[in-house]
């Protein structure tokens, strides 16, 4: 039985897959889309978002375009990986929709200054959002900055928000053929980890979105526990709490507390060196267990029928415990794939997003 069912949920609640729909206000996003709306009121320019992986920029650009007035702003978000200049002015011709293919460099130029231009006269503004800039050249880098320079009465054109990992920050940074974008950059956040205090709220708010009724009650010890295993890090977070609703589900708890954290935890960590298993292999302890507890069966069968029969059932319980422990980890680990982040995984540079 999957733990939705178990616990009467419609949904689930931890996916790793980013959904704007769970977007928690914690105090950095809350910070982040400050920025964001002082950047995007100053109408030009760069707006820089970093955080770890899994901090949640995605999630975070996700409710920035689910509460944009659509009617005022288009909009575009890429996913980057490494390309070249001009081979970024062409998937950011393509992510607003302009047919570039065959055409030169000076054509493509014309043709996204023409669409900015129609845009402008159609009063509207056009926002261009690459995710993972980090994998960014900076040929790439600099071919966005010139597009920044595209003007009509003194107006800017085009807004452009950057996000990436902390190494985008430092290369930013340090980078001399970047001065000039650096001098573009007029608003810039770092998100952080979600803090401890906050971390019973993150959990309900995205329990309460599938139908949460209050049953497992997360303790605050076990909420310290998550906060203390995760680093705070949101997908982390769901990464462990889906294994604490699964464990739960299993032990029929309804009440987590920092025990099931630490065992799950534990569980984890032992998933992580034992990749055999999920491999199908031998589970080579379980073998050693059951041949051991077979020789001493052996043993007391020579010498009494009934200490055989003891040894026989003690031996068939432990290889039963073992197999539970083993099913436990197949089980996490289906859930894993079964709620992989499809952004995690490789694929095509293109738009991901439009509006």
């Amino acid at each position: 039985m999957m733990y939705t069912d178990h616990y009467g949920l419609t949904g689930r609640p931890f996916q790793l897959t980013p959904d704007p729909a769970f977007y928690f206000d914690s105090a950095t996003h809350r910070k982040a889309m400050a920025y964001l709306g002082y950047g995007m009121a100053q109408g030009e320019g760069f707006i820089v978002i970093t955080g770890d992986i899994g901090a949640g920029k995605t999630t975070l650009v996700g409710h920035l375009m689910a509460t944009i007035d659509k009617a005022r702003l288009t909009a575009v978000r890429l996913v980057s990986v490494q390309v070249e200049g001009d081979d970024m002015l062409r998937l950011a011709a393509q992510g607003f929709g302009l047919a570039v293919d065959g055409m030169a460099k000076a054509q493509l130029l014309d043709r996204i200054e023409r669409f900015l231009h129609q845009q402008m006269r159609e009063g509207k503004r056009a926002l261009l959002i690459v995710d993972e800039a980090q994998n960014l050249p900076v040929s790439a880098l600099e071919e966005l900055r010139m597009l920044s320079n595209f003007q009509a009465g003194g107006e800017s054109l085009l807004q452009i928000v950057l996000l990436g990992q902390p190494e985008f920050r430092d290369k930013l940074q340090k980078a001399e053929s970047l001065e000039q974008l650096r001098q573009r950059v007029i608003a810039t956040h770092h998100l952080d980890p979600i803090e401890e205090h906050e971390v019973r709220q993150y959990l309900e708010h995205r329990l309460s979105l599938v139908g949460w009724t209050g049953r497992p009650r997360f303790t605050e010890a076990a909420c310290k526990a998550l906060h203390k295993a995760t680093g705070g890090i949101p997908r982390t977070i769901n990464t462990l709490a889906t294994r604490l609703l699964l464990h739960g589900a299993i032990e029929d708890l309804a009440e987590i507390d920092a025990d099931a954290v630490a065992a799950v935890t534990e569980d984890m960590e032992r998933d992580a060196e034992t990749p055999a298993v999920a491999e199908g292999a031998p589970d080579h302890a379980l073998r050693a267990r059951i041949v051991a507890l077979e020789a001493a069966m052996a043993d007391a069968s020579a010498s009494s029928p009934d200490a055989a029969l003891l040894t026989r059932i003690a031996a068939l319980e432990a290889q039963v415990a073992e197999q539970d422990k083993a099913l436990r980890r197949v089980l996490t680990l289906l859930v894993d794939w079964a709620e992989g982040d499809d952004a995690a995984r490789p694929g095509a540079f293109g738009p991901a997003a439009r509006s």
